[in-house]
Parts: structure tokens; sequence; C-alpha cells
């Protein structure tokens, strides 16, 4: 479906597809020429989220996880409980598919890829002492790849969705995002609240969050910020936390098309005001 909807609306669609210990791993990735060319461009904008859910309901507030323990070993869980993920990280799928419909319609000045990732959520995030294990595989793949395909160009900068339907969403500056990509958090945020979304885009608090914006700033050395609302902690009073995280909960149910419509508002003001290179 994710490929058939990027054929419809890009110039060139791509599928990246490798195997992490057998299971096979997809990157689908639209990439859309700017306005008036017939070449993609040189420093294209790249707007990401992941596509895949998590295979095990591990949140805090997963009632799964008392009945029972998850290990991770050799690449596999000992047992899953798979989570609907409306949120988590189909949200941002959504807002990137209604991206893609307006970019077909009105094409901005600016190149942009638009990359689904695969494999972000599937591992173990606190093995080998907090490196992680069998996560953000096709953000890491895309990161460390995306050189060898002159379609790609070498993206000006980047924007991860990650959760970002939540009901009563709040938006927080994460501070991997400000060390990495400053000027891009801070325009997102000037952004919203030009817009009207400072009540959604709020800086009163921040949060630091290990996502698949970091592979893509490390490795693939592309400026990138991360938007997603906060995640879940116990005894934390961060107002906008979605408790639904990596439970069997997170379904349409506890998403809004309010905010997916805020995010959706602010990234395409963005874009459009770009004039392209």
């Amino acid at each position: 479906m994710l490929e058939s909807q990027m054929k419809q609306y890009a110039n060139k669609t791509v599928l990246q597809q490798f195997t992490y210990h057998g299971m096979r791993v997809t990157n689908v990735i639209g990439v859309f020429y700017p306005a008036g060319s017939k070449t993609p461009a040189a420093h294209p904008l790249l707007l990401l989220a992941h596509w895949d859910t998590r295979p095990i309901a591990d949140g805090p507030y997963s009632s799964e996880l008392k009945q029972g323990d998850f290990r991770f070993h050799d690449g596999a869980w000992n047992r899953t409980d798979p989570i609907p993920g409306a949120n988590d990280g189909a949200s941002g799928v959504a807002v990137l598919l209604e991206l893609a419909r307006m970019f077909h319609k009105q094409p901005p000045k600016t190149g942009v890829i638009l990359l689904l990732d695969d494999g972000e959520d599937y591992g173990d995030f606190r093995a080998n002492n907090g490196a992680g294990a069998g996560v953000v595989l096709g953000a890491h793949y895309f990161a460390t790849h995306y050189q060898n395909n002159p379609l790609f160009g070498q993206p000006a900068y980047g924007v991860l969705l990650d959760m970002i339907g939540g009901k009563n969403m709040a938006v927080y500056p994460e501070t991997n995002s400000m060390s990495f990509a400053p000027d891009v958090e801070n325009h997102i945020f000037q952004i919203a609240d030009q817009l009207g979304y400072s009540n959604i885009f709020r800086q009163d608090h921040e949060q630091d969050v290990e996502d698949d914006h970091m592979t893509i700033n490390i490795d693939g050395h592309i400026p990138t910020a991360d938007l997603i609302e906060p995640l879940p902690q116990p005894g934390s009073d961060l107002p906008g936390d979605y408790r639904q995280w990596h439970t069997l909960q997170d379904n349409v149910a506890h998403c809004s098309t309010k905010s997916l419509k805020a995010v959706g508002d602010v990234i395409a003001e963005m874009v459009y005001e770009e004039s392209g290179s």
C-alpha cells in the first residue's frame, strides 16, 4: 500500500530492502522534484517517519508487561504482543502520505524526499549498554547508503515525525535535535507559533529522545530534528505524554485529527517557503 501510494504521487519511488536476522526490512522512499524541474534536487529536504510497529507491548503502562517477561536474544523476542501502532508510528506516515498528495498537486520550489523507514521499533533499545540492537534499522540503512543513489542528492536538512497524532498532544523541543539541528528545530517552532499552534508546539519544557534522527544526524551527516510527543515516564509531570505508547491501546481511539493537521500544516509551511536548490 505504501509503495502504491508513493508511485501515485512521487516522481520516483525507491525501495531499499535488506535483512536483519532473516527478517526482511523495507524502506519506501518517494522522491519529489522541484516545481518545473525534470530532475531531482541537489539538496532536497528529507521528511521521514517509521512505518513499522513494535512487536511487543512493553510500555510502562502496558498490562501485558505485568503478565510475563520480554527477552531479546539473537535478534528475536521470546514472545510477541504486537501493538496496533496508530500513533507510533502510523501518525507520522499518515501526515507524510497527505503531504505526498499535496506535493503532487502543487509541487514546492524545493525537492523533497519522503522516507517511510522500517525496523525502527523492532529490537531492544537498552541492549549493548544503551547502544541498542535491532532498532532504527531502516533509518540507519538510509543514512549509510543514500549517497549511493544520485536521486537522493545531499539533503539540506531533515525532520522526523514520530508519534504526532495523540489527543491533547504537546510537542516540546528535543535536546538532541537542538544539538545537531538547532536552526531546523527553532524554525519549526517559529512556524508553529506563526500559525497559531503554540498550544501544541510548547517551549516550556524540553525532552531527550533517542530516535531515528540520531543515525540520520550522526551517520548520514544530515541535520535532522525530531517531532515527537513525550514518552510516558511514571512520576513525570510533563503534560501531553502518550500513555498508550508501546501498549495494545495505541489505537485510533487515542488519536486526533487536530494533532495530525497541526503538524502537517507546520511541515507544509516549512517546505513551501523554501526557495530550493
